[in-house]
């Protein structure tokens, strides 16, 4: 199962969660399969989707997710620690592990040689971490947001490859604005 696959049957779960997707081939596949407003896509800002996720998490009641890849996140590994400490039971950190920087070129990422990500998340603090295959993750993305006690880092291990896509048509303030009104946010500009 590649990036795209896993995109597309989590549809029926993330239809009606805020979420927020990292950088790159991730948005602009996301965008392609099913956009929606309440889907905040990065245009910039490599390794912050899991920081920004987490940061909505603590001001609204709703599920927020965190699709993040495991480059992005390499890039950002003190997220864990706030995470593990701060994160409230409406969060999911959704990381998409394919062991390669797949925006740029399909580079490999330390996750394919010996770094886990599991196991800095539960050594950062994180409680409820999951380690599963694309096929799985559906499943355990249904059970974290059920679960109104606790957040999760789900972490799902696909295959790495990307499909022909083209640049996702709005540009940064459209998809904020229409995220934020999502939200309930008034825009002071």
């Amino acid at each position: 199962m590649n990036r795209f696959e896993l995109l597309n049957l989590l549809q029926e779960t993330i239809q009606q969660e805020f979420v927020v997707c990292n950088i790159g081939l991730p948005s602009q596949e996301l965008y392609k399969i099913n956009d929606r407003s309440n889907y905040f896509y990065m245009l910039g800002s490599m390794g912050l989707a899991s920081s920004i996720g987490l940061g909505l998490s603590l001001t609204i009641n709703k599920n927020v997710i965190s699709i993040d890849g495991d480059g992005s996140v390499l890039m950002n590994m003190n997220t864990f620690a706030t995470i593990g400490n701060r994160a409230p039971a409406n969060y999911t950190l959704l990381i998409i592990d394919n062991g390669s920087y797949g925006s740029t070129g399909d580079q490999k990422t330390f996750t394919n040689e010996r770094t886990s990500l599991k196991d800095i998340a539960a050594g950062s603090g994180c409680e409820n971490v999951i380690e599963c295959s694309g096929e799985e993750t559906n499943i355990n993305l249904k059970k974290a947001l059920a679960d109104k006690d606790n957040s999760y880092v789900i972490i799902s291990k696909i295959n790495s490859g990307n499909v022909p896509i083209k640049p996702i048509p709005l540009n940064a303030v459209t998809i904020r604005d229409r995220f934020r009104k999502k939200i309930g946010l008034v825009s002071y500009l």
